[in-house]
């Protein structure tokens, strides 16, 4: 068997007093999609941004293909090149069309000439329903539109694994579903995911394992035929009857 690309074994974070993170461990294989479920300040998105090295780890490690990235010497800048992250926010650059946000880290970062990038941008945005956006600036775009356009841009540089983050949270109702198909196109095709999400029927069809977090501490894992139709954890029925009504 090998590797897991992404391993995280007993990491704490805390913020002064407050432990948000408490002995989280977690594999993720090549090809798993990871759902990250729990109520709000459950520590889902920060476990997110120490995935993505945005907070450091107070204890534990975090590996990403075969190599620590928690040491404080890594070299970031070299896994974010790897690893890709959606946000709620759309992040993009108001003053840029959607073709230069895209191609923007493929040509600074990854050096990739303009026409290659621009080739590679142009086939993500046709995939993902975004052909005729291309010139346009994202404040001619709805909410659904950018959050995909976010995540065109995430996708291309290439990276192994894609960290997404509540990325419906902010999208008006009818915008979801924009959204959703097209990670479910993804997940289809087998990119590497890992989810903070509150679309529970959306978790229990694309998941390969979901991670109910409750205080900081991941308290029940398992395939989502297990975690929603018989959740082992007293506190993950009650959260999940909440949740589905």
């Amino acid at each position: 068997m090998s590797d897991p690309l992404l391993r995280v074994q007993g990491v704490r974070k805390a913020y002064g007093s407050k432990v948000v993170l408490d002995d989280v461990s977690l594999e993720v294989a090549a090809g798993d999609v990871v759902c990250l479920i729990g109520a709000s300040g459950s520590g889902k998105s920060t476990l997110m941004r120490c995935l993505n090295l945005l907070e450091d780890v107070d204890d534990g490690t975090i590996e990403f293909e075969g190599r620590e990235i928690s040491d404080p010497l890594v070299d970031r800048r070299a896994v974010h090149a790897r690893m890709g992250m959606v946000f709620q926010a759309y992040n993009l650059f108001p003053h840029l069309t959607v073709l230069d946000n895209v191609t923007l880290a493929p040509r600074r970062v990854h050096k990739v000439p303009r026409r290659e990038a621009e080739a590679r941008a142009r086939g993500l945005l046709e995939q993902f329903g975004l052909a005729d956006k291309a010139d346009v600036h994202p404040d001619r775009l709805s909410g659904g539109q950018q959050q995909r356009v976010a995540l065109v841009r995430a996708l291309a540089t290439g990276p192994a694994l894609l960290l997404l983050d509540e990325i419906t949270a902010a999208l008006d109702p009818e915008l979801v579903g924009d959204v959703l198909r097209a990670v479910r196109a993804l997940a289809a095709e087998g990119t590497t995911m890992v989810l903070a999400t509150h679309e529970m029927d959306f978790a229990r069809e694309v998941a390969t394992q979901v991670c109910f977090l409750d205080g900081g501490r991941i308290l029940e894992q398992g395939p989502p035929a297990q975690i929603f139709s018989a959740p082992r954890e007293e506190r993950t029925r009650q959260f999940l009857a909440r949740v589905l009504g």
